[in-house]
Formats: structure tokens, C-alpha cells, sequence
């Protein structure tokens, strides 16, 4: 792990999250959340905002 980069924390249509290094565009189909930090503090972060890791069709669905 290297701690001199910067990552941002992106979303997708299907509210799943990911980490990305900050410093490179954000890929087609996903969007930034707005947090920004070393990959440690995303991690703690998505972890503790993505409580059910369903895809957002399957928990619409499924009537959640």
C-alpha cells in the first residue's frame, strides 16, 4: 500500500462503491462522492456508508 497517494471514494448507478486514485479521471458509470483521503481513511469511510452491499435493483427488488 502506498500512503502518497490520494484516493477519492466513487459510486455507481447501482450504489456500489469504490476507491480510485484522485489524481486520475473517474471511469465512465461512476461518480465521485466526495471524499477524499489516503486509502485507509476511504476504506473506514465506505465502510462504514455502504451497510448492504446488494446492488440497488436487487434491494428494490427484493422491497428493502
Amino acid at each position: 500500500m502506498r500512503d502518497d497517494i490520494e484516493y477519492q471514494v466513487l459510486i455507481n448507478e447501482e450504489e456500489q462503491y469504490s476507491l480510485w486514485p484522485a489524481s486520475h479521471e473517474v471511469p465512465a458509470g461512476w461518480r465521485a462522492v466526495g471524499f477524499t483521503g489516503s486509502q485507509e481513511e476511504c476504506s473506514a469511510h465506505v465502510d462504514s456508508v455502504w451497510t448492504d452491499m446488494r446492488p440497488l435493483s436487487l434491494r428494490q427488488r427484493m422491497g428493502a
